[in-house]
């Protein structure tokens, strides 16, 4: 099977449909509709890598003359049939804009770049940490010629090489091209390879620990596959609105619970040795107008954010990552305060770089890249796929025009020596160069053909050199070591019991007692699409399209389920055959009518629904990546209200388990008679069947927590919540104006009453909460210590090469779209003035909030020890989240005039007990947990006067032991 149709549609912005299995596309990239090769939506520095200023200016066209497109439409009007198609071409394309934004999109401008400008790139190299590695990395760059340093920062193509993503080597010194294959939840595109639950079920679970065992199992099939980086986790989105498509992606809408989370996959994959990447920075909050050109306007979106508020939620859980080492970050498609995010020097160098002091490169998000020379000066590392402003056209903005761009002096030497290093230390970081785990052969797997054999530039119609491509090494683990096990784990405690009346939960496999020995005595049925196999899992590319059970959302983040256990199919199996009858309908429309007996007869009804979405290049039933609604898809709630009224005659007990890509309005049913349990099983992965059973027959007792608030409609998540779905400008603007209030912060701020709280989640048990301790371990202090000085970076020589260095070796052969960093000749390069971009010449003072990985060592401070005693009650063992918010309620002096949340996640810690079991839980409380950004002293700043509350309990609005610090 080739995957070269599926491989194809991804990323580049072609909208497709997918309806039970089959692939049908929509309208071709609107990109080459409106626009020819000589267009670009080029930001204003792309002049610097292309041509120096001309002042000369070309004559006007001779006046009276009409435009090429109306001559041409004259010639097409020269026949009537041709001019009535045209004209309803026009009244289509008419209709098209209209739906867009209307027509005053074209009067009106684009808004100039509101982000500051901070030049130049600080160099890596800086912390102790790194420094063996940037020491190893400088000696080797110092040996590349010009052409093995582009190698180095510039993909070769899309679908030139065998993953998503790939580097050219530099062959001379011995470093290799570099593999780099999604995603978040699995290898895209692998065979036998595991599909873990998604990151919004592994937010679900509140483990730590099993946060890094997936992400070290993640990282070992990686690793074995002969990936170099691999691209998750993702904490952007962060969550902001609750239909964003990607949520599902992420960990959770808050913060630390993102933060947490990110830092324990990176420990895990980065443990193996593969390089992790936290995507997407910053802002991509939703897929609606979140590419040039991808719904059909020339710009972008720009997600406008405050600075307090980047600091404090958007920017929180990548300041954790690069805390925890991250190798790489992948910066997002679009704008950040009206500039290109891979563009934006304040963003990339200013607070990444600086701020943040990450040690690791910069990748594009795959064709997020919008400038040339603007987007390495502003901080961009590395360019993917290699592609410039076109999918597949072998047109870089890097690669040969990098190579002119260093020879004719626009971009400085010693920022491509950065660019390199940074990207060459990571690797040796990692210890890629230990040939006992990377033979520098790269991936054993291709990711566009299922097939054993293929060739390596699936791309290029230029290669015909057809090898093996496919070894199809299984890299899921066996015996105790089976990465299913981690799975099904992770499945199971990231499923979250919302009710559970009457205790109708857990079942018996045995149903009811009965001293009538071994007969029939319960009638089980088993009702929705969503418990069943449907067309199989892997039916649509990419997962686009929702049929059978939903294991995850759809997009780049998807992979190749190797199998998907069945919820129908499991409880199946899991009951006593003996005792209780169990039956299936697996669709939303089972003939009630023609058969009542499918629904009177039954003691039990298990209704199982979903919810779906994904990345925004695929479209799948009216759904453009984002969902409509937070409503249940395919009449989910219709089924559910149908079934629960007619259960058992109105005498049975209906449990409902959904499978979702985020937080679905319940209040529709929720509160009906019949309607005894409901279970969010978010999206469990490969094991779902298995995870859901352990759960419902009590095997496993449940622990799971929502990461997100569920409320009673859209409107209860505020204005900001809601997706702009029509454009409201050239440039489409989200101004994200509630600042730090999303989820349970605006549910809190405007007293909204949730139909489920932020952390809410049931147990077969119960647990109590005694004796809440607060330690103060260093005194408050208002601002961190002063920032230190670090180590100084290594040293380049910053002379530029000889031309000889770029220029296509003799006799070399080149393969058609496949991205090269030579030049053909040397007039190619072409001598000027090249004026920097706007503020490059204002010196900036280093941030006071920086000088270590993370920002200021001092943030990482612990300032309070907090502990308490969690004791089980109940009659299981469990286990049982306990939370720590901190609110800044009780604070006096300048802090009173800060606007706060009414309180804050700041810890968690997931215990087991066994019935009467008390342990003591602790928390570290650091400087940063008791800071806010302050704008005008650009510093995270801790309140010295008053106290800060501490709040531990089982929920946000479950808070049942105060102490102060």
């Amino acid at each position: 099977m080739d995957r070269r149709d599926e491989a194809g549609q991804s990323r580049e912005g072609l909208l497709r449909s997918y309806k039970r299995g089959e692939s049908i596309p929509m309208r071709k990239s609107l990109e080459e509709a409106y626009r020819s090769d000589s267009e670009s939506d080029l930001d204003a520095t792309e002049f610097l890598d292309s041509e120096p200023l001309d002042t000369s200016s070309k004559p006007p066209p001779p006046a009276h003359q009409p435009a090429t497109w109306l001559r041409t439409l004259q010639n097409i009007c020269a026949r009537r049939s041709k001019c009535i198609l045209m004209i309803i071409f026009v009244l289509i394309i008419f209709w098209m804009i209209l739906g867009g934004g209307g027509l005053f999109l074209y009067k009106q401008k684009p808004v100039d770049g509101e982000s500051p400008p901070w030049y130049p790139t600080p160099p890596g190299g800086t912390v102790a940490q790194w420094s063996e590695s940037y020491n190893k990395a400088a000696e080797l760059v110092k040996k590349m010629t010009l052409a093995e340093k582009v190698n180095v920062t510039t993909g070769t193509g899309w679908q030139m090489g065998l993953a998503v993503g790939n580097t050219g080597p530099a062959i001379h010194v011995g470093f290799p091209g570099l593999a780099l294959q999604d995603g978040p939840l699995g290898l895209r595109f692998a065979d036998n390879a595991t599909a873990f639950p998604a990151g919004i079920t592994v937010g679900a679970t509140w483990n730590k620990e099993l946060m890094y065992l997936r992400g070290r199992a993640h990282g070992k099939e990686a690793r074995l596959k002969g990936i170099n980086v691999l691209l998750g986790p993702c904490v952007g989105p962060l969550g902001r609105m609750p239909a964003g498509g990607r949520n599902w992606e992420g960990f959770g809408t808050d913060p630390v619970l993102q933060g947490i989370a990110a830092a324990q996959t990176i420990k895990g994959i980065q443990e193996e040795g593969v390089m992790a990447t936290i995507k997407h920075f910053i802002g991509n909050e939703q897929e609606h107008f979140r590419q040039s050109w991808e719904w059909g306007l020339p710009n972008a979106m720009s997600s406008n954010i405050d600075d307090r508020t980047l600091h404090e939620m958007y920017g929180w859980p990548f300041q954790d990552s690069v805390k925890a080492g991250v190798a790489s970050v992948m910066c997002s498609y679009q704008m950040l305060n009206n500039s290109y995010s891979c563009g934006n020097s304040k963003l990339l160098n200013g607070i990444l770089k600086d701020e943040l002091g990450f040690q690791g490169f910069v990748q594009s998000d795959w064709l997020a890249q919008r400038s040339g020379v603007g987007s390495a000066l502003a901080g961009l590392d590395m360019t993917m796929p290699g592609d410039g402003l076109k999918w597949a056209s072998g047109k870089s903005l890097w690669g040969p025009e990098m190579s002119k761009a260093v020879l004719n002096g626009s971009l400085p030497i010693e920022r491509l020596n950065d660019m390199v290093t940074r990207v060459v230390a990571a690797w040796y970081q990692l210890g890629q160069d230990d040939k006992s785990k990377f033979d520098g052969q790269g991936p054993n797997f291709s990711s566009w053909t299922n097939d054993k054999m293929g060739v390596i530039n699936a791309g290029s119609p230029d290669d015909k050199d057809t090898k093996v491509v496919n070894k199809f090494i299984n890299v899921q683990g066996s015996g105790e070591d089976a990465h299913s096990i981690i799975a099904r784990q992770v499945a199971v405690e990231g499923s979250v019991l919302l009710k559970n009346k009457d205790n109708v939960l857990p079942l018996s496999k045995d149903g009811w007692p009965s001293d009538q020995g071994h007969e029939i005595n319960m009638r089980i049925g088993i009702f929705g699409e969503d418990s069943g196999e449907g067309n199989g899992p892997n039916a649509c590319p990419d997962r686009g399209c929702n049929q059978g059970t939903l294991g995850s959302g759809w997009g780049s983040g998807a992979v190749e389920f190797p199998y998907l256990i069945s919820p129908a199919a499991a409880l199946k199996e899991a009951f006593n055959k003996d005792r209780v009858y169990v039956t299936d309908y697996p669709t939303n429309s089972p003939p009630f009518k023609s058969t009542p007996v499918i629904l009177k007869d039954q003691d039990i009804c298990i209704v199982f629904a979903n919810s779906d979405g994904g990345e925004g290049y695929i479209a799948s039933e009216g759904i453009s990546g984002d969902r409509n609604d937070l409503y249940l898809q395919h009449n989910g709630d219709n089924l559910i209200t149908e079934v629960s009224e007619g259960c058992g005659d109105g005498r049975g007990s209906t449990i409902v388990v959904i499978h979702s890509v985020g937080p679905v309005i319940l209040d529709k049913w929720i509160n009906l008679p019949g309607i005894k349990a409901v279970i969010m099983a978010n999206l469990p992965g490969q094991e779902s069947g298995n995870a859901i059973a352990d759960i419902l027959l009590g095997k496993v007792n449940p622990s799971g927590k929502l990461p997100y608030t569920i409320g009673k409609s859209l409107d209860d998540y505020g204005p900001g919540a809601k997706i702009l779905y029509h454009a409201n400008g050239v440039i489409p603007q989200q101004t994200f104006s509630e600042g730090l209030y999303i989820d349970y912060r605006h549910f809190d701020k405007f007293g909204v009453e949730p139909t489920y709280e932020f952390g809410y989640g049931l147990s077969y048990t119960k647990f109590q909460f005694a004796n809440l301790r607060v330690t103060p371990v260093l005194p408050k202090s208002s601002l961190p210590a002063p920032r230190p000085t670090g180590i100084a970076p290594p040293k380049f020589e910053d002379v530029i090469p000889d031309a000889s260095e770029a220029l296509l070796p003799k006799g070399f052969r080149k393969l058609k779209k496949f991205v090269y960093p030579y030049i053909d000749k040397l007039s190619d390069i072409k001598k000027g003035k090249y004026p920097y971009p706007e503020g490059y010449d204002i010196q900036q003072p280093p941030s006071q909030a920086g000088g270590d990985e993370g920002g200021n060592p001092d943030l990482w401070n612990v300032y309070a020890n907090v502990s308490v005693d969690l004791t089980n009650v109940g009659p299981r063992g469990g286990k049982e989240v306990a939370q720590l918010y901190l609110s800044f309620a009780d604070l006096q002096g300048e802090a009173k005039h800060v606007d706060f949340p009414l309180k804050v996640l700041r810890g968690f810690e997931k215990v087991y007990l066994e019935p009467n079991e008390t342990q003591t839980v602790h928390f570290n409380l650091t400087r940063r947990d008791f800071s806010y950004w302050d704008v005008v002293q650009q510093n995270w700043v801790m309140p010295t006067e008053g106290s800060f509350t501490i709040r531990v309990g089982t929920s946000s609005r479950d808070l049942r032991l105060t102490g102060w610090y």
